[in-house]
């Protein structure tokens, strides 16, 4: 049973001294660094957010190659008639 209550010493020991860097014994360089790698990790998923949304808008050139082949697909459909919503003009 020693090894286990080597490990919960372990984990007790870090809980502790993380809690100490908030607590009476703060440490202003661990906030700040903190501080600064969340931001910095929020602004790179904001950063590739927005590229993905370009990319998804616009393409990765001018004429994007979704659109290219979404426009055959489309023409192919219409050519055999498949997946089109009846309505009420047309009885097929």
């Amino acid at each position: 049973m020693s090894g286990i209550e080597g490990l919960v010493t372990m984990i007790g020991n870090s809980v502790h001294s993380l809690i100490g860097q908030i607590g009476p014994s703060y440490d202003p360089l661990f906030y700040d660094v903190m501080v600064y790698i969340f931001g910095t990790m929020m602004f790179a998923v904001f950063l590739l957010a927005a590229i993905a949304f370009w990319l998804r808008k616009k393409g990765l050139g001018g004429g994007s190659a979704k659109e290219k082949w979404v426009s055959e697909l489309d023409k192919y459909f219409e050519q055999s008639q498949i997946g089109l919503i009846p309505d009420e003009k047309h009885h097929w």
